[in-house]
């Protein structure tokens, strides 16, 4: 499991958007491997040609990054604020004053904002001076959230333990320095006073009150969030965090993880990715005995920073799996990074071959997608960047030649997309074999483009009804209703990315009119249309959504879902949410139940069986934009219920090796009947990489039936004689299954 970052702005204005940097902790937890997890290990691991000419490309667009255009590069652009004279005039210096209190905020220097913001609230609240009321509510506004930040950095990060930061805060969550957090509480009571309607300070004050145990008896009434508002919609036993237990102590900003066995020894690894300019990959090695260790050198992977989301894949049907690094987004002209294809040498070890491989390009960017495009056996790349105003960065479809190299077909396949794009994603909607493509765009309607089977595409959008969420972000195809037709859900997001805020979250907890674009689930009616069962679901929840993933929390055969929420702004403290699928039906709110409301930014979301018990577990990226931002991340253990599983591991043989885009249909035997699971082999969402092997949960069923698996390609294959509570390798062509002893 893991975790992720993220944060808000707010305030004084600054220059529009980009990149950021953090750094990363890490260390492995003491313990015997497995013999199945053992690796011989080189001392000095040479890093490959191709890693050395990312590693000095990319070390060389960090020189050359140009702080006032980059909003996010706080530190450099703090320097030079601090080597300038205060001006004079007071009306300018409070402004000057602000300015270096908020990016000392963002800077990760919190009591130093704190000491700034103090003096300025002196000045600004001296009526001699004639402030504005709205400025002096502002400076105040900053100096609690700068207060508060002191209080998580000593609460929730030096003394970090598994309950911090989740909502509602209690038990370990509940802060033991409290100091900071009390000049917070005190501060938007005053705040609160004059504006009772700012439901922003009522939500921030709720949040500051239970770190300090007060909650809620201690809340005036007029003021307190109802303690309903957190009560999940059915009781899930809790998933508790054991990051630091397993070994998972990897800590910093955004960034998106990858959940699979990148080692070949079974065992499902994490690849965790930050997105700040000197922010290292981390690859964690499974023991096979739950828990981690980091072997990011070995793995020939220093050098190469940042990232947004990472993406796996087997490219070149090896049997290994690559991985495709994503750098660029939000960051317009100085967004200009090549993205990274990582190519798995085999034991735990990668080279960049971008430039070899024909991928080296230099766009914004955080989202691609793999899929057999022309069922050629080889996988092909669609990349979707993000062009803003005159900066124009069509999005880019990559036809794999089977060499190693790709080719761009873009134009000729009639995918030539431009817009804001946050998210990609492959999906069979007509179930005709060849996989159909969508497209989140920020701002702008989305597109669903329909394989004709030529390597070209047509929209459908229209008449498949799919356009909405304007304001989108993440998205995925899934079968929620086991009907055999691919569903999609689309996450919805603000107008505005950088002044997004905690305001229209906030809203539907205390009961008011929600602004905020909620998400869509659209139902596939299986004729070429698609059904809006936004509201009829109980989907229509507002959330600032970035990362999120699906997968089966309980093993009843029906999908799940966990959102990864937050926004740039410091203030943006809102809770990531997790639901479970009732039958298909309804989308119960568990956040709470299970434990997994957390108030740090939420970004690449995975569920895979790290453990090889036979339920899913869930990691979480979190952390924010601003290099003072960075947070642990989460990996959230499944308890278990009792239900029955299977895991099934395919291997194409004419297909392309990873079966990426396999349809899979479990039939079984329960004692109320027949019943079929359907499943498609994926990494699930489009910000955050699940595990690429199928593990289905089968609720109570008395056995497995059969397993139908329809290969890309078009080859059908029945397997009558599969056990249930096992991991299974399907192999295409083969007429049996084989046993897979995991490692635990």
């Amino acid at each position: 499991m893991m975790r992720g970052r993220w944060t808000r702005l707010g305030g004084w204005a600054l220059p529009a958007v980009a990149f950021a940097t953090a750094a990363l902790v890490g260390c492995g937890t003491e313990s015997s491997p497995t013999p199945a997890a053992t690796l011989e290990r080189p001392t000095q691991p040479p890093r490959s040609p191709g890693t050395e000419r990312m590693a000095r490309r990319l070390a060389a667009l960090t020189e050359q990054a140009i702080p006032g255009k980059n909003i996010f590069l706080s530190e450099m652009r703090l320097e030079r604020w601090l080597a300038q004279r205060p001006p004079e005039n007071v009306v300018q210096r409070a402004n000057f004053e602000g300015r270096i209190g908020l990016e000392l905020l963002r800077a990760g220097r919190s009591s130093e904002a704190v000491a700034r913001l103090a003096d300025l609230l002196d000045l600004v609240d001296d009526p001699a001076h004639g402030m504005r009321k709205d400025f002096r509510r502002q400076v105040r506004s900053q100096l609690a959230i700068a207060h508060l930040r002191v209080a998580e950095q000593q609460n929730c990060l030096n003394d970090h333990g598994p309950e911090a930061c989740l909502l509602p805060l209690a038990g370990g969550g509940v802060h033991r320095k409290r100091e900071s957090t009390r000049e917070a509480l005190a501060l938007y009571a005053t705040l609160l006073t004059s504006d009772p309607e700012d439901l922003e300070s009522r939500w921030l004050y709720n949040l500051t009150a239970m770190a300090l145990g007060r909650y809620p008896d201690q809340v005036p009434e007029n003021w307190l969030v109802p303690p309903r508002a957190f009560e999940s919609d059915y009781d899930l036993e809790r998933f508790p965090n054991i990051a630091h237990q397993a070994g998972l102590v990897t800590s910093g900003l955004a960034g998106g993880v990858v959940a699979d066995d990148l080692d070949g020894d079974g065992a499902l690894d994490l690849l965790i990715s930050s997105w700040g300019h000197l922010d290292p990959l981390r690859f964690l090695h499974n023991r096979g005995d739950g828990t981690f260790e980091e072997r990011t050198r070995e793995a020939g992977l220093e050098g190469l920073v940042g990232g947004l989301n990472l993406v796996q894949a087997d490219y070149d049907n090896d049997g290994r799996l690559d991985v495709l690094v994503l750098r660029g987004a939000w960051g317009g002209s100085e967004g200009r990074y090549p993205d990274s294809l990582l190519h798995n040498l085999g034991d735990g070890r990668f080279e960049d071959v971008t430039e070899e491989a024909g991928l080296l390009a230099f766009h914004p960017g955080q989202t691609a997608a793999w899929a057999d495009v022309d069922l050629d056996g080889w996988l092909d790349l669609f990349i979707g960047h993000e062009s803003t105003g005159p900066e124009r960065h069509p999005c880019r479809l990559m036809r794999n030649l089977g060499d190693g190299t790709f080719e761009e077909i873009t134009v000729a396949a009639g995918l030539g997309v431009v817009g804001f794009v946050k998210g990609v994603v492959w999906g069979d909607v007509d179930n005709d074999g060849y996989p159909d493509l969508f497209v989140s765009r920020l701002g702008e309607p989305n597109l669903l483009l329909r394989n004709r089977g030529d390597l070209t595409f047509e929209d459908i959008t229209r008449t498949a009804g799919v356009a909405e969420p304007r304001f989108s972000f993440s998205t995925w195809f899934f079968d929620y209703d086991n009907d055999g037709w691919l569903d999609l859900f689309v996450a919805g997001y603000a107008s505005s990315y950088l002044e997004a805020s905690a305001v229209e979250v906030a809203a539907e907890y205390f009961g008011r009119p929600v602004t905020l674009t909620t998400a869509r689930l659209y139902r596939n009616r299986g004729d070429g249309t698609f059904e809006d069962v936004t509201v009829a679901t109980g989907v229509d929840r507002a959330a600032l959504t970035m990362g999120c993933n699906f997968g089966d929390l309980d093993n009843d055969g029906y999908l799940d879902f966990y959102l990864g929420t937050g926004a740039p702004d410091f203030r943006a403290l809102v809770p990531n949410l997790m639901f479970r699928n009732d039958a298909g039906h309804r989308f119960q709110d568990v956040t709470t139940a299970g434990g997994f409301g957390h108030l740090q930014k939420g970004h690449g979301i995975a569920f895979a069986d790290f453990d090889g018990d036979g339920d899913q577990d869930v990691v979480a990226v979190l952390g924010g934009a601003f290099s003072g931002d960075g947070y642990p991340d989460a990996l959230f253990e499944n308890p278990g219920t009792g239900a029955r599983w299977v895991t099934l591991r395919l291997v194409g043989t004419t297909a392309n090796r990873a079966a990426l885009g396999a349809r899979v249909r479990v039939d079984l035997r329960t004692e109320d009947g027949p019943r079929s699971i359907h499943r498609v082999v994926s990494s699930g969402g489009s910000f955050g990489a699940s595990s690429l092997q199928l593990e289905i949960g089968l609720g109570r069923a008395l056995a497995i039936e059969a397993v139908v698996v329809a290969w890309p390609g078009g080859e059908e294959q029945r397997f009558t004689t599969v056990p249930m509570d096992r991991v299974v390798l399907v192999h295409q062509g083969e007429v049996e299954v084989r046993l897979w002893e995991a490692p635990r």
